[in-house]
């Protein structure tokens, strides 16, 4: 049933992850959520509890099965939340984490299947996990809503060639086939960069059918601090004279942590680039966390810390002097890390690792559609000597970091603004249940 402009929309999201997780697809489908019932529109949330990236489900969602959350409430306007139960394993690796994929599928099946009497005008679905594309169809057709696939990271390429799963077999070939057809039976397919647009249309999605939409930041929140304003986060760990390297987010297998080893000690006493102001914080949690823990044990130069709460992450990100962003080869243009919105509106340049041509480095050189001031550094993936080489740059050079950051801030308030990111998304799912249509004034 189309929609009068300006009538509010019926829109249900259907995904694994979401609010209150602090990182990645949970936090973007989140804010996402939250805006579009602030704007007036109906949302409902068929999700799971949070468990990432802990890969352990969050001590206060224990013990339910199903929860429904703000049941019959929508003052001030929220999303109705219905929370249904899946498997988490300690330890993911690929079968495990195909069964955990699965168990949402099943475990949320029965609420998807209610919301064929609920008449939504969009099923939005995001990927991770693509488990859920069947029953979004599902939904969408027997009810007449369009439905829309949000591609946050191409799941079915990185189990692949990460390795998550073994590659090139008959099971490689099922999985390529099953992706090709249910991606096409979508209305919209959006992704959040221009390269990952490109490879929606390398695998016969056809452009009319695609939409930009990219992570954003709130550009009001997370604001950059001087540096002669004291931060609570170096205070409280002592690293206030300290020049400091900073990761922040999920310390998983796509992230390439492992060359964390190499380049803390290369500044650490004996190291080719040894330095005493230098510093490496580490924040957050994630599947890798333990064996990050093992390669720095007794690192003098790191600090870890777990994942912050959001009302600490200012100035979480105000404390680096430079941010780092590692990704394993060939990750670059699977997934856009979501971290980097954050990293960018606070102001601080970014040392990448991303291989040329790919849309991080694109956006961090600066050399990408849009060309822009560059916004850091960038090394080969998986190169521990260049990153090495590019922090020390960056540590010795005072003015460089100061014009990378400032033109970091620029990029962000210019390019990821959440307030116009989520305007034009509304647009769009206007133009899609009422062509012609724009957004609610």
């Amino acid at each position: 049933m189309a929609r009068e402009l300006g009538s509010p929309l019926r829109v249900l999201i259907y995904g694994i992850n979401y609010a209150p997780e602090l990182t990645g697809i949970g936090k973007y489908t989140g804010e996402m959520a939250a805006w579009l019932a602030e704007r007036g529109h109906e949302v409902r949330v068929i999700t799971a509890p949070p468990y990432y990236p802990a890969w352990s489900i969050r001590e206060d969602y224990r013990g339910s099965y199903y929860r429904t959350e703000n049941r019959g409430g929508r003052t001030p306007r929220q999303p109705i939340v219905y929370r249904c139960p899946l498997y988490v394993p300690a330890q993911p690796n690929g079968l495990k984490r195909v069964l955990h994929l699965a168990s949402f599928l099943l475990g949320s099946l029965p609420v998807a299947v209610r919301h064929l009497f609920w008449q939504a005008d969009v099923v939005f679905t995001v990927e991770p996990t693509f488990f859920s594309a069947p029953a979004t169809l599902l939904v969408a057709r027997a009810t007449g809503a369009a439905a829309w696939l949000h591609v946050q990271d191409f799941e079915v390429d990185a189990a692949f060639d990460l390795g998550l799963l073994p590659p090139g077999g008959n099971t490689h070939r099922l999985a390529l086939r099953l992706e090709s057809a249910f991606t096409q039976a979508f209305d919209r397919v959006s992704t959040i960069s221009t390269r990952m647009l490109e490879r929606l249309q390398s695998k016969d999605i056809p452009a009319e059918k695609t939409v930009f939409f990219p992570n954003w930041v709130d550009v009001d929140a997370i604001v950059p601090q001087a540096h002669s304003v004291p931060n609570s986060v170096r205070e409280e760990l002592g690293l206030q004279q300290k020049l400091l390297f900073l990761y922040s987010g999920n310390m998983g297998a796509k992230q390439g942590l492992e060359l964390f080893d190499p380049l803390t000690a290369a500044f650490a006493p004996g190291g080719a680039f040894a330095d005493a102001r230098v510093h490496f914080l580490f924040c957050g949690d994630g599947a890798f966390r333990p064996q990050l823990e093992a390669l720095l044990a007794d690192r003098p130069n790191v600090t870890l810390l777990p994942l912050q709460p959001l009302e600490r992450l200012n100035d979480l990100l105000n404390a680096a002097d430079v941010h780092l962003l590692p990704q394993r080869a060939g990750a670059a243009d699977l997934v856009m890390p979501s971290k980097l919105t954050g990293m960018l509106s606070s102001g601080r340049p970014v040392l990448a690792t991303a291989d040329a041509g790919t849309q991080v480095a694109q956006v961090i050189s600066g050399q990408g559609l849009m060309p822009h001031a560059a916004c850091g550094l960038v090394v080969p993936a998986e190169e521990p000597e260049a990153l090495a080489a590019a922090a020390a740059r960056l540590a010795a050079d005072a003015e460089l970091r100061h014009q990378l950051g400032a033109a970091a801030r620029t990029y962000a308030v210019q390019h990821l603004g959440r307030q116009q990111v989520l305007e034009a998304l509304e647009r769009e799912l206007y133009e899609l249940r009422c062509p012609g249509a724009g957004a609610v004034e």
